[in-house]
This record gives C-alpha cells, sequence and structure tokens, in this order.
C-alpha cells in the first residue's frame, strides 16, 4: 500500500465523503446476505455484485470504497472449508473489486464529458474479532481475549491487506479498548502501513464495552494511525463522540454511523426503525464538532450518501457524480 495520497488528502484539511453501507447496497442489489460471511461470501459467489455496489457509492459522490472484507477472516472461510491461499486471494480479490469500480467511475465520468474525479480512495476493511463470530460480539465487546490473542487474530489479515495497493486500512467497528491496542501495536511493527481506527459505542461516551472514548483515542497513539474515530453507532451520538475526541487528538477524525436501527444476530436482520437521519445536516454538525471524514455505515444507502456529498461544495467539487 501506499498512502502517501491519502495522507496528503487529510492534510489538507477539507471534508473527505465515505460511502455508505455496503452489504445494504447489496441486498438492495438482490443480494441475500443471511450467510455467516455476511457481504464476505459474495466475494467468492458473486464478485461483480460487488463491483457494482461500490460504484453506485462513488457515482453518488463517495471518495472512498471500503472493501467487502469487514467480515473475511481465516477462521471464517476456514469453517466453509477454504484454505490459507484461497483465503488470502479472496481478501486481495476484496481490494480489486473496489479499485476495479474506481478505474468504471473514472473511465464513465470522462466518456460522460465530466472532469476527472479525484482523489478517490479505496479503504480496506478490518472488521473486529467479533465479526467473525457472528453473534452479534461487536455491539458488545468484552470477548475474554488479551490483548496478544487479539493482535494474533488480527496480524495475517492486517498483513494481506497491507500487502495490496489499497490507499489505507479501515479498521472498524472495534467495540473494546484492547483490540485497539492490539491493532494499533500490530501497525508500530510496519513501516508504511496507514490505518484509520473506528470504534463503535453503546452511547455518546463510551465504547460499547463500556470504556471511555477518550481512553480508545489514547490507545490508538501511533504513526500508522491516520485518523481515529466512531461507526456504526447511533447517529444521534455522533456529535458527542466526535466532540469528545477532538479535545484529546489532533488527528483527523472519521464519522459514519450506521441508521440508528439495532442488529438481531439470531436473526439475523435489521430491527427497529432508523433514529435519525444520515443527511447533510448531521454531517455538518459532525463536521462542525471536528470531523474531517464524514459518511455512513449499515443502512445508509447511495441516495443518503449522494445528499451528504451534495451539502458540502468543497467535498463534493473533486467527484463527478453520475445519475
Amino acid at each position: 500500500m501506499d498512502a502517501t495520497l491519502f495522507r496528503s488528502t487529510l492534510a489538507a484539511g477539507d471534508p473527505v465523503i465515505l460511502d455508505g453501507g455496503l452489504a445494504t447496497q447489496l441486498e438492495a442489489q438482490g443480494a441475500d446476505l443471511s450467510d455467516r460471511l455476511w457481504s464476505a461470501r459474495l466475494l467468492i459467489e458473486g464478485p461483480e455484485a460487488i463491483t457494482t455496489a461500490h460504484l453506485a457509492f462513488y457515482r453518488a459522490g463517495a471518495r472512498v470504497a471500503t472493501t467487502a472484507s469487514y467480515q473475511a477472516t481465516f477462521g471464517g472461510f476456514a469453517a466453509r472449508g477454504i484454505d490459507r491461499a484461497a483465503a488470502v486471494a479472496l481478501l486481495r480479490r476484496s481490494v480489486d473489486l473496489a479499485l476495479s469500480a474506481r478505474s468504471r467511475h473514472v473511465a464513465d465520468c470522462l466518456a460522460a464529458g465530466s472532469p476527472e474525479p479525484g482523489p478517490l480512495f479505496v479503504a480496506a476493511s478490518v472488521g473486529p474479532y467479533g465479526a467473525m463470530l457472528a453473534d452479534g460480539s461487536e455491539y458488545r465487546g468484552r470477548y475474554g481475549r488479551t490483548v496478544g490473542d487479539l493482535r494474533d487474530f488480527h496480524r495475517e489479515r492486517l498483513d494481506v491487506l497491507a500487502d495490496t495497493p489499497t490507499d489505507v486500512l479501515a479498521v472498524e467497528t472495534i467495540p473494546e479498548l484492547e483490540e485497539v491496542e492490539a491493532v494499533t501495536g500490530l501497525l508500530g511493527e510496519r513501516p508504511g502501513a496507514a490505518a484509520w481506527i473506528s470504534v463503535t459505542c453503546r452511547d455518546g461516551r463510551r465504547l460499547r464495552s463500556g470504556v471511555p472514548v477518550e481512553e480508545a483515542v489514547a490507545a490508538a497513539a501511533s504513526p500508522g494511525v491516520v485518523a481515529v474515530g466512531v461507526n456504526c453507532t447511533p447517529p444521534a451520538f455522533v456529535e458527542e463522540i466526535v466532540a469528545r475526541m477532538r479535545a484529546v487528538t489532533t488527528l483527523p477524525i472519521v464519522a459514519y454511523p450506521n441508521s440508528g436501527e439495532g442488529w438481531d444476530a439470531a436473526s439475523r436482520r435489521w430491527t427497529g426503525a432508523p433514529a435519525e437521519r444520515v443527511d447533510a445536516a448531521a454531517a455538518a454538525r459532525w463536521r462542525a464538532a471536528g470531523a474531517t471524514l464524514v459518511g455512513g455505515c449499515c443502512r445508509v444507502t447511495p441516495d443518503q450518501i449522494a445528499g451528504l456529498a451534495g451539502g458540502m461544495t468543497r467535498a463534493a467539487a473533486p467527484s463527478c457524480r453520475i445519475g
């Protein structure tokens, strides 16, 4: 990976629009994601659907596509009879699919007579230990694993994804301090690696495991961490979380909440109603609180990202929005 352009874009300080819920868009396209591998199953069975979903978010004005590797783990693949070599190939495929979508979007813009959009980025998703368990643990934390255990879990996948042409690693939906410490330690061992680390929170003050967000930010101190933030958290809590993070760090802050609905791991579906809109008005509040990278997570659609991008003219200007 070469994070030079991504780092320089963050240093400029202008807002960067992220994508929304990849799985949400895949389901809208007709995909069945009830499997324990979630969207990672389509790396095997329907890779073109993933490219199409990424393309929908780029066309909406997102400048970052987040890969379908969130639930792609060696343990999860092994449970399906997929060996290590094949698992490595699938992880690499997740990045290749996003890169392909980026290339297609640029070509479409040029064909339409629009200026070349850019810079556009690919973020390789590194989901939490709890995602591999597929039982909703990422929304509870307290795995009962040591920092060393979690470092061992993340090491090989992080190595594979860092060795691809991705622009940055998106270490996301982290519910507990020990996991932040584990990933930060691994990044410190890898010169040149760059990642944002985003946690998931139970309210405006604490991670799902109960730890204050300020402790997570402190634990993420490493040259390899280019931004910290919050994702897959109800949008009503984001403004306070961002403000708390901004008070204790000079790093760029990333904010991409879910819709506010709840995840029922037993039935593998979202429940309840959206708690608050992810839209331009909300993004403006997160930006005012100190966020640089803004977007959405689960249940956030390309239409919402388009509205968010359209409300931030400086962020939207480098993008060619189609459709």
